[in-house]
């Protein structure tokens, strides 16, 4: 028997079924202990932030960013990431266990810590004549040249010279959902 509420259940229902232009999955890409352990009041242990990765990576979140090379006196929270890393081993490193790098030293840091992957931050709208750009295409050369791919949103200013340095040394250069000029 049909009832009125009986309808409206049955009209809350999501409806299930292939979408045009929508893909068949979707990949998460955890950056909580980065993002969200800089934005602490004060740091949290490395230890607690090696089980808050552990723990990420046992439910099931394949891509999880770890930690962020920046300078220490601009993100304290961060200043572990070597050691965090290392507490980490293997569970920390490989292609989907990026770190955060805002530069050329970060970079070497990184590098020297043995990560497999790196995220590039920036500025959107930097202009192409800027310094900025020109750092960005020189931090892409880096990247490519350490063997990593830059994978960026592709947007214009600092993402796309990143994307830029990457394709102009050779290497793998991804912009996502932006298309790129170049």
């Amino acid at each position: 028997m049909r009832t009125a509420q009986t309808e409206t259940v049955r009209s809350l229902a999501p409806e299930v079924g292939a979408v045009g232009g929508v893909p068949d999955a979707v990949t998460i890409y955890e950056v909580g202990p980065r993002d969200g352990l800089q934005n602490e009041s004060s740091s949290v242990p490395t230890p607690v932030k090696a089980e808050f990765v552990r723990r990420l990576v046992a439910a099931g979140l394949e891509t999880v960013e770890t930690t962020s090379f920046v300078s220490p006196r601009w993100v304290p929270q961060l200043a572990d990431a070597a050691e965090l890393l290392a507490d980490l081993d293997e569970v920390g490193r490989g292609p989907l266990r990026p770190v955060l790098v805002p530069n050329e030293r970060g970079l070497d840091r990184a590098l020297e810590a043995g990560v497999g992957a790196v995220a590039v931050f920036g500025s959107a709208r930097t202009p192409v004549d800027s310094p900025r750009y020109a750092q960005g295409i020189e931090l892409g050369r880096l990247v490519a040249e350490a063997g990593y791919a830059v994978i960026t949103g592709g947007g214009p200013g600092a993402m796309e010279a990143a994307n830029r340095g990457a394709r102009e040394a050779g290497g793998t250069s991804v912009g996502l959902g932006i298309e790129l000029p170049f």
